[in-house]
């Protein structure tokens, strides 16, 4: 799955890792019921609700997307820590590259694990990834029911009006 990046970015969005189906058709956060690009509108990322297929946008507006590991999977549970653990220093190397204001990380679980930090809750982080300025937000996939759109656009929101102040 290719990186939507480019450097100097206001926030990169980094996923866990490509779904099956996003990997197919080669888009981010493809797969349906995935919230996703719901939330980016709802929280005031895009003016509009962005397909898939138009995740080139993002670009214009400051955002990217990356993912801590490559590997498509059907769901992110079926990936090995060590996997989580490599992908967390290639995030690294990517952040040291393109320079991110933010790094917003969508998923507390997959942070824990690929940066060791099982304490760890949402929101902005005290630690930094290189320069960059690094946030916990949840997993908008469809399947993690502990967050309804209403609640992950006030999250996606609070990460939008941060990176505005820079």
């Amino acid at each position: 799955m290719p990186d939507l990046i480019a450097p100097g970015l206001r926030v990169l969005f980094c996923g866990i890792n490509p779904s099956l189906y996003s990997a197919v058709v080669g888009y981010h956060f493809a797969r349906p019921g995935n919230r996703f690009w719901p939330t980016l509108h709802a929280a005031g990322i895009t003016r509009r609700l962005l397909a898939p297929s138009e995740q080139e946008e993002l670009l214009a507006l400051g955002y990217g997307i990356t993912n801590v590991v490559d590997r498509a999977t059907a769901t992110a549970d079926q990936l090995a820590p060590k996997e989580l653990v490599k992908g967390g220093r290639r995030l690294v190397t990517k952040v040291r590259r393109y320079r991110p204001r933010f790094i917003a990380l969508l998923g507390i679980s997959a942070y824990r694990a690929a940066f060791g930090r099982p304490d760890a809750t949402l929101g902005l982080q005290p630690e930094t990834l290189e320069d960059s300025r690094l946030w916990v937000l949840p997993n908008p996939s469809g399947l993690n029911a502990h967050y309804q759109l209403k609640d992950l656009a006030r999250l996606f929101r609070e990460l939008r009006r941060a990176a505005e102040q820079g």
